[in-house]
């Protein structure tokens, strides 16, 4: 009795989810791409800020290594696994690479072994965890958007080509194909107990088929585009659907029914779903820099995401030329002040006169080490006219251009006023 009461004391400490009350984790630079929960009621978040959050109760631990947006974590095998922008896979706490692809890794899942990666390079890459060869699973006509492990062991893939195809993982062959689609499939997730499979895709579809058959067993599809997030309770009573128009739906499986509809926030998508370990609560993200987690129990009146709205969000007519330019651009990646939050590029303040890659504690790329650009209006000028990939070959940048010149005159202006010291 001492035991279990020691591990239950364990439990509701590290969970930050514990009360069937609503809450927030605050402390990211940039929006929510994806949220995993593990057994323990640990909570990992992957960012546009190139961070790792894990979580424990509510306080975050930061892992830092990628170079670009997160846009995938996994709890497995006993460690934390992220996804990312940098075409990276790695295992933290110590924030190892375990493999790279050709593009973007957007979604993971645990192999008896081993962990698979989907990507935007159009392959599935299958990183063994005892050092040995990986392998690629290649036959999708775009890039691969979801995972999932069926419980008879294979591995189930969406892709842009609108297919989900099932794959021997121990010969590297496709075995089936379950659905073909006229759209893009964005998400997937696999009942706990493996009785259904539940797909999203860019035209709205929501449905749900025997994951062995592809037979269809419900469809919920709403004018609501794209489905971009998916996510089924601890114990399969409950699916939750995440959209483009900001909208959750919550499903009950057990009648096939829906429980809740609901516009979770004020402007822009939901990028990331979760249940609690408990399945009490359900967490989301989006653009803001913040999860939202809100109790099942009482979803009809809780407080809506965008509360803090993103200065980005603003409407444009309240804004001067060259502010909606820095907004439009810029002010997702960077602050104007120096103010400390966590973004992916750094701080603009006192920019001007600033030698490039020069900002202390900023982990630029190794093209910025040493570079001799100095900020001024001819080289921010140059920057935005041709695009950063081509000004800055190999930075970390984003590749974008403001092409007309009184577009960049306005935006130089703004900063000129907005990074000066105060």
């Amino acid at each position: 009795m001492g035991r279990w009461l020691a591990g239950l004391v364990a439990l509701c400490l590290a969970s930050p989810v514990a009360a069937q009350e609503f809450f927030t984790l605050d402390g990211h630079g940039g929006p929510i791409r994806q949220i995993a929960v593990a057994p323990d009621g640990r909570i990992a978040t992957a960012s546009f800020d190139n961070s790792v959050g894990l979580w424990s109760d509510k306080v975050p631990h930061w892992y830092e290594g990628h170079a670009a947006a997160v846009n995938a974590v996994l709890f497995a095998r006993g460690a934390l696994f992220s996804g990312g922008d940098d075409f990276t896979l790695r295992r933290w706490p110590d924030g190892a690479e375990v493999g790279r692809h050709d593009g973007k890794v957007v979604a993971l899942a645990a192999l008896p072994g081993a962990i698979a990666s989907a990507s935007w390079d159009g392959t599935i890459g299958l990183w063994p965890l005892d050092g040995s060869a990986p392998s690629r699973l290649t036959g999708h006509q775009g890039p691969v958007n979801a995972l999932v492990l069926r419980d008879d062991g294979a591995l189930l893939s969406a892709s842009t080509d609108g297919s989900i195809r099932a794959w021997d993982v121990a010969t590297g062959q496709e075995t089936a194909r379950l659905v073909r689609d006229g759209f893009g499939i964005n998400a997937l997730v696999l009942d706990p107990a493996g009785a259904w499979l539940a797909y999203g895709a860019a035209d709205g579809t929501t449905r749900v088929i025997d994951p062995e058959t592809g037979a269809a067993i419900a469809d919920f599809t709403a004018d609501r585009r794209p489905i971009l997030a998916l996510a089924v309770s601890p114990d399969g009573s409950r699916l939750a659907v995440g959209d483009g128009h900001g909208y959750i739906m919550v499903i009950d499986t057990l009648a096939w029914t829906v429980a809740h509809d609901f516009r979770a926030t004020a402007s822009g998508p939901i990028w990331a779903l979760a249940f609690s370990t408990d399945g009490h609560h359900i967490l989301a993200g989006g653009l803001e820099n913040r999860v939202y987690g809100w109790p099942l129990a009482d979803l009809g009146d809780q407080v809506p995401m965008s509360g803090a709205p993103r200065d980005f969000l603003r409407a444009p007519e309240t804004m001067e030329n060259g502010e909606r330019q820095f907004m439009r651009k810029c002010s997702i990646c960077h602050d104007l002040r120096g103010t400390g939050s966590r973004r992916a590029g750094p701080s603009l303040a006192g920019l001007f006169g600033r030698r490039a890659g020069a900002l202390a504690g900023y982990p630029y790329s190794d093209i910025l080490d040493g570079s001799d650009i100095v900020w001024n209006d001819n080289t921010i000028d140059q920057l935005f006219d041709i695009g950063p990939d081509h000004y800055i070959p190999g930075s970390k940048m984003p590749m974008q251009r403001i092409t007309n010149p009184q577009d960049r005159a306005d935006l130089i202006g703004f900063l000129r006023r907005a990074t000066a010291p105060e």
